[in-house]
């Protein structure tokens, strides 16, 4: 075993760990930032493979963009953050399933390859990646764009219940002070 591939486990554990966490607790804030933690592993993984396009991307978007993003999301509608007693249920089913979906992944893979040594395409150059982004795949990236853009647009919309609300007629606007025109103390 190489530096490389000790590296590389290290790396798959932590990501393998975070992503456990991020699916086991009971805190939504915590999850997204074990996600940060996952996401960043992975990223680590991409710059051990010396795809070091790939792991800043990885950083810069996923890490970047769509984790804050979430935790935005997540503080700006006012979502409960903690443990929430009417809203748990028992995690075997979900064990079940994920452990059942994994085990069959596991058994098409080895099916697939049967343990052969798989030949690597030559490696890619950023020149190449940049002319198939901006050339085959602008539109899904843009579509992707304003899809990340309105949902932050109606978190904010969804944070905010005053918006788009009448006011009430024969009332004007809400006084600080709580005190109509006619009150005591209060200004004409």
């Amino acid at each position: 075993m190489t530096g490389a591939d000790v590296l590389l486990l290290a790396l798959g554990a932590v990501a393998v760990g975070a992503g456990a966490l991020v699916v086991t607790t009971r805190h939504l804030v915590r999850a997204g930032l074990y996600l940060v933690v996952c996401l960043g592993a992975l990223a680590g993984v991409y710059l051990v493979l010396a795809a070091e396009l790939v792991a800043w991307v990885q950083v810069l978007i996923y890490v970047g963009a769509v984790v804050v993003l979430l935790l935005f999301a997540v503080m700006l509608t006012r979502a409960p953050i903690g443990a929430s007693d009417d809203l748990d249920r028992p995690g075997w089913p979900a064990a079940l399933i994920g452990g059942g979906a994994g085990l069959g992944l596991a058994a098409l893979l080895v099916d697939a390859y049967r343990w052969t040594r798989v030949d690597l395409p030559t490696p890619g150059t950023a020149e190449r990646l940049g002319e198939q982004v901006f050339r085959t795949w602008v539109l899904p990236f843009e579509v992707l764009s304003v899809l990340l853009l309105s949902a932050l647009v109606g978190a904010v919309v969804l944070s905010r219940p005053d918006i788009g609300r009448r006011p009430a007629e024969g009332r004007g606007p809400a006084r600080a002070d709580n005190q109509g025109p006619g009150a005591a103390g209060g200004r004409p």
